[in-house]
């Protein structure tokens, strides 16, 4: 969990992010990895270098309210790229996610994540902020669910509706 990270990991595991991504990861989205389970794998010096995380969130699907395990802060340090570590954290992830929750879900254009069970939303995204729901079109097609075997049922062309965070909804 983010509390048994310690300050050294967190702040690693926050670089990591910023070799991944340069500046288009915000501290917003560094905010929205913290508060759940962190998974990492360490390099041959015990320093992390592949990590994910999982937050709880609740998504709305078809007006029903989902538990979901969100997935956040997915990265391997760029020097050991390509030696299958993403792969790894992801089907660890994978398998928390089908224990835990009713679906996994995740927001990125890449592909990557098909290979281990993940299907992108095909209808519209929504974010559910105080003044009622907000259309979200720029991440139409960016969003993506993990079904769970005992979990909901999902009509992947309907609406799915996220709480409003700062930052990036998805």
């Amino acid at each position: 969990s983010t509390a048994d990270l310690s300050s050294d990991d967190r702040a690693v595991a926050r670089r990591l992010m910023d070799s991944a991504f340069g500046p288009r990861f915000t501290d917003h989205d560094w905010d929205h990895a913290l508060g759940g389970m962190h998974f990492v794998i360490r390099g041959d010096d015990g320093t992390v270098v592949s990590h994910a995380s999982v937050v709880e969130r609740t998504l709305e699907v078809g007006g029903e309210a989902i538990r979901t395990g969100y997935v956040e802060a997915v990265a391997t340090h760029p020097e050991v790229q390509g030696q299958g570590l993403a792969t790894t954290v992801m089907r660890t992830v994978g398998a928390f996610i089908v224990a835990n929750y009713s679906m996994g879900g995740l927001s990125t254009n890449l592909g990557f994540y098909q290979r281990f069970g993940w299907l992108p939303w095909l209808g519209p995204t929504w974010c559910r902020g105080e003044d009622g729901l907000i259309r979200t079109s720029e991440d139409d097609g960016g969003v993506w669910v993990l079904p769970v075997p005992a979990g909901a049922i999902l009509d992947r062309e309907g609406d799915i509706v996220a709480d409003w965070r700062a930052g990036d909804v998805w």
